[in-house]
C-alpha cells in the first residue's frame, strides 16, 4: 500500500509536532537523584529546566477472575529540559527519553538535535537497551489556512484515510465523527498506529480552535530489544517509512496545495 516515494519538503507543512521517545529498562537511579550530570551536558542547548510529578492510570489486576481490581501505580518523576525559545523539549524519566519539536526543521536537523542528548544519556545511565525506538508525526490539515473550505475532505484525501466521507453521498456536515484507527505492520519490525479524522484541536494553554481540521496521526515504532548502538540505524527506518504513508494520505488537490519541494 506505501509504496516508495521521493522525500518532500512542504511550504506550508501541516505537522504540529514531532516526537522521538526512546523506552529502556527502568533505571532507578533517575527518579532518586536530579540528573545534574545530564542537565549539564546539554544546558548550553536545553537551558530551561523543571520538573513534575505525574500520575500513571491504574493498573487493572485480576482480568478474568471474579475480582478484578485496579492498583494505583507510583508517581513518575517528569524531568524536562527545553530550549530557549521553547520549541524544543526534551523529557526523561526512569523509564524513557523523548525529544520533542514543535516547528520541525526536516529529519536531518532533528536527528543532530538529538544526538548529543542521547548520547550522553548513554555515556551516564548506560541502559542496557531500548525496549522501543518510536517516532511520531502529528499533523493536523487546515483548509482555511489553505485556502481550500470550498472543498470536500474527499476531494483532499484519499478514500483509505476517510472512512465514509469517502462516498460521494454522505454530507460530510451531517457526519459527527468519522476516524479510521488501524494498528499494522511494516517492513523491518516496525509497526504503525494511525489516526485518521476530523477533530478540533485542544492544546493546553490554548482556547479551543473553532476550525475543524483533519488529524493525521502516524505512531512508528519498533519494538522489542534494539541494542543501544542501533537506535540511530532504528530512528532512520522509521523515518524512511513516514514519508510514504503521509504521501498516501493526500490527493494531488493537497499536495499541491501544501507547496510541495523536493528534498
Amino acid at each position: 500500500m506505501f509504496e516508495p516515494v521521493e522525500r518532500i519538503h512542504y511550504a506550508r507543512s501541516p505537522l504540529l509536532e514531532v516526537i522521538c521517545q526512546l523506552r529502556f529498562p527502568t533505571i532507578l537511579s533517575i527518579a532518586s537523584h536530579e540528573p545534574s550530570d545530564f542537565q549539564e551536558s546539554i544546558r548550553k542547548t536545553f537551558p530551561r529546566y523543571l520538573v513534575r510529578q505525574e500520575q500513571p492510570a491504574p493498573r487493572v489486576t485480576g482480568v478474568g477472575t471474579p475480582n478484578p481490581a485496579l492498583q494505583p501505580q507510583q508517581p513518575v518523576t517528569n524531568y524536562n529540559f527545553l530550549s530557549e525559545d521553547g520549541v524544543w523539549r526534551l523529557n526523561l524519566t526512569n523509564s524513557f527519553i523523548a525529544l520533542t519539536c514543535q516547528k520541525y526543521p526536516g529529519w536531518e536537523a532533528f536527528a543532530r538535535k538529538l544526538d548529543q542528548p542521547l548520547a550522553s544519556f548513554i555515556r551516564i545511565y548506560q541502559p542496557a537497551y531500548f525496549e522501543r525506538v518510536g517516532l511520531r508525526y502529528l499533523n493536523a490539515i487546515s483548509r482555511e489556512s489553505l485556502g481550500l473550505t470550498e472543498l470536500p475532505w474527499r476531494e483532499l484525501l484519499t478514500p483509505s484515510f476517510l472512512g465514509l466521507l469517502a462516498e460521494e453521498d454522505v454530507r460530510q456536515e451531517a457526519v459527527a465523527r468519522c476516524t479510521q484507527d488501524v494498528e499494522m505492520s511494516l517492513d523491518g519490525g516496525c509497526r504503525l498506529r494511525l489516526h485518521s479524522g476530523p477533530g478540533k484541536l485542544r492544546r493546553p494553554g490554548r482556547p479551543a480552535e473553532q476550525e475543524t481540521k483533519w488529524i493525521l496521526d502516524l505512531d512508528l515504532s519498533l519494538p522489542g530489544s534494539v541494542p543501544v548502538n542501533h537506535s540511530a540505524p532504528a530512528l532512520q527506518m522509521l523515518h524512511m517509512h513516514s514519508t510514504p504513508i503521509f504521501r498516501a494520505a493526500l490527493t494531488d488537490t493537497l499536495h499541491e496545495a501544501l507547496g510541495p519541494v523536493s528534498k
